[in-house]
């Protein structure tokens, strides 16, 4: 068995198979590495925040006609407020109640109209000018339709300012109140993307990236930052700007950001279109930007962080892993070369591994068992995603239409 593996094919034509199957194996290998590395170190106990005092604070909410659900989310947030802390909500070109129930509700409210210059980016940088009078300690950011878990704005606005850095709350999807298989599927891969594998880097005490909602960044580090932008994965963006600059991410555990998943197919499909178009998006363009500044910096974390983000989206992960065997089997039998189908079994093993563990420790209370039957239902709901990229990449932002019940 180990001749046929090593065994090099007869052919000239063999041979250039055998090796562009056995470069491909070792290209994908990278990234599904990195991916079972954080999974595994993610298994290992948490290590201990910090304690801090609790320092000023201002909550941003960018808000985009969000009346239908934003009162129960401003109430959570203001339960987590001091009274020195502020509120301020930026009602960006909202056509419906949104400003009206934010002030009802005893948030400042911040109203921008510009058909021209759209997004959350752009509402950001309108909400850190209007601090810079009397500008807070730490600025946190929270989108408008996600709940947070009593205690989190603390503990994450302590974190930042204690070391000087942006950091990051869990965060998490709810499946839509009547799930399908795929809803279980996609909760999950969010809760691998967003909870399991940050905890693996936190637990090695490496940098992560910021996920856009439940972020707590220092004034100092964010007064300057380039936000005004139409960027439709902005967080992914600041991430990796302030990490160059110097201020890599911190994952806060113990914390908790809980949004949910669109019930409607059409609102599901926009949602993952701009989040997994513009993650491809800036896997191309700041990988290689991540690892120059490494070499020219010395610096380990943006190395970490660029092999972090080298992971392209789990689903888009398992496709090209399954697409390679299926050609490295098929060079297997052509031209009797099975060194790189073996290799890609090794890795077909550890994703599965990876993944199974991850459920078993986080997701195993929440997801059922079937939920992972329904993988191969989701990878195929996923393909015309990916070809669109290829095709028509989304560049601007869409604003992801929210289910008719509010959240609770």
């Amino acid at each position: 068995m180990l001749v046929s593996l090593f065994s090099l094919p007869n052919s000239t034509l063999g041979l250039v198979f055998g090796v562009i199957a056995l470069l491909g194996c070792l290209i994908i290998s990278i990234p599904i590495t990195v991916f079972f590395l954080e999974c595994a170190f993610a298994m290992l106990p948490v290590r201990k925040g910090f304690s801090a005092r609790r320092p000023s604070a201002a909550v941003l909410v960018p808000a985009h006609n969000e009346a239908l659900g934003i009162e129960p989310v401003l109430r959570g947030i203001l339960a987590d407020l001091a009274a020195t802390d502020r509120l301020i909500v930026i009602a960006d070109n909202c056509t419906d109640d949104t400003a009206e129930l934010a002030r009802a509700a005893g948030a400042t409210v911040i109203e921008r109209n510009d058909n021209e210059r759209r997004g959350k980016g752009y509402a950001l940088d309108c909400g850190l000018k209007s601090l810079r009078d009397n500008p807070p300690e730490v600025v946190i950011v929270m989108d408008a339709d996600c709940l947070v878990q009593t205690g989190t704005l603390e503990r994450i606005a302590a974190t930042a300012f204690a070391t000087g850095r942006p950091t990051q709350a869990l965060y998490l999807l709810d499946p839509p109140s009547n799930p399908r298989p795929k809803d279980a599927v996609s909760a999950l891969a969010f809760l691998v993307k967003n909870w399991v594998r940050p905890s693996g880097l936190h637990w090695l005490g490496m940098p992560g990236i910021l996920t856009g909602t439940g972020m707590a960044l220092p004034w100092s580090v964010i007064r300057e930052a380039s936000l005004a932008s139409g960027n439709i994965v902005e967080d992914m963006q600041l991430s990796m700007d302030l990490a160059i600059a110097g201020h890599p991410a911190l994952f806060c555990p113990g914390t908790k950001v809980l949004g949910q998943l669109p019930g409607q197919n059409s609102a599901a499909k926009t949602q993952r279109t701009r989040w997994e178009h513009g993650h491809l998006s800036t896997i191309k363009t700041q990988v290689p930007r991540l690892i120059r500044e490494s070499l020219k910096q010395g610096r380990i974390d943006l190395f970490v962080i660029a092999m972090d983000l080298s992971v392209p989206p789990l689903s888009l992960l398992v496709m090209i892993w399954g697409a390679l065997t299926v050609a490295s089997v098929g060079v297997g039998f052509a031209v009797q070369v099975w060194l790189p189908a073996a290799i890609l079994a090794l890795e077909g093993s550890m994703i599965g591994v990876a993944i199974l563990a991850a459920w078993i420790k986080f997701g195993r209370q929440q997801l059922p068992a079937r939920t992972l039957l329904s993988v191969p239902f989701y990878l195929l709901w996923k393909i015309p995603l990916y070809v669109s990229y290829m095709v028509r990449p989304q560049t601007k932002w869409v604003r992801t239409e929210r289910d008719a019940k509010p959240p609770q």
